[in-house]
């Protein structure tokens, strides 16, 4: 296990640097502003299964404080005396996915400013590249094509999803088997994470967590984060700022 660091915002209180090997990317709201998106193919779906839900703004917001979309299916199921079979729930998931991959590939996404730049910089520099995420790999394999050229899509040395862990963020399982894949220890790394929730998944899993906050998550508590950053625009400078590189 990796001994627990004291991060701070000011480059010049550490005391001492740790070595920078690797950067591990979240995905929903911190590759890409995608929750609009999950918003909308949940109604959509909702509306073909003859639900009368329609989540909005606040509603979904409160939502993604549970991770994975089958489990607020089931949290929303709960909240409004709805009975809802397991099975159905899978299939509702199921029909969002496949209506929010169509919309992916028709060009509804782009990536945050600066992820392409961090990315390509940081293989440059040799500094491996992981995604950590608990969102269903259908979804993320919609947006790494969507959104990567096939050169971009090969650069990532792990990627971990929903289906790979047993437990989802806030549990750090799914950032342990990241860094499991890379061959590090965690004070090699850094997450970027955009939620309150990715911060405590990162930090209990001893990362080194820098945020950029997603519309969703513009109020979250990010106390014990390295860094609140609006994007990544100002590169990976603004990364490297916190660690040695080789």
């Amino acid at each position: 296990m990796c001994e627990t660091v004291a991060f701070f915002h000011k480059a010049d209180q550490w005391k001492s640097k740790p070595l920078l090997r690797a950067i591990i990317f979240d995905v929903d709201g911190t590759l890409a502003e995608t929750e609009e998106l999950h918003r909308a193919s949940f109604n959509t779906a909702f509306k073909q299964f003859g639900f009368a839900w329609q989540w909005d703004f606040e509603t979904y917001g409160k939502l993604l404080t549970t991770t994975g979309g089958k489990e607020r299916i089931a949290r929303y199921a709960k909240e409004t005396d709805a009975s809802l079979a397991a099975d159905v729930i899978l299939a509702m998931h199921k029909a969002k996915n496949e209506l929010y991959a169509k919309a992916i590939e028709a060009g509804s996404l782009s990536l945050r400013p600066g992820v392409h730049d961090v990315m390509s910089k940081a293989t440059q520099r040799k500094i491996k590249l992981g995604i950590a995420t608990t969102t269903s790999k259908s979804n993320l394999d919609a947006l790494l094509r969507s959104c990567f050229s096939e050169k971009e899509r090969t650069g990532f040395a792990a990627i971990v999803c929903g289906e790979d862990v047993s437990r989802k963020k806030p549990d750090p399982e799914v950032y342990l088997k990241c860094l499991a894949q890379l061959g590090i220890r965690c004070d090699e790394a850094v997450a970027i994470e955009d939620s309150a929730v990715g911060l405590a998944s990162a930090k209990a899993a001893q990362l080194s967590t820098i945020i950029t906050p997603s519309a969703y998550t513009l109020t979250d508590d990010f106390n014990g984060a390295l860094a609140v950053l609006p994007d990544l625009s100002g590169g990976l400078d603004q990364i490297l700022v916190h660690f040695k590189t080789a």
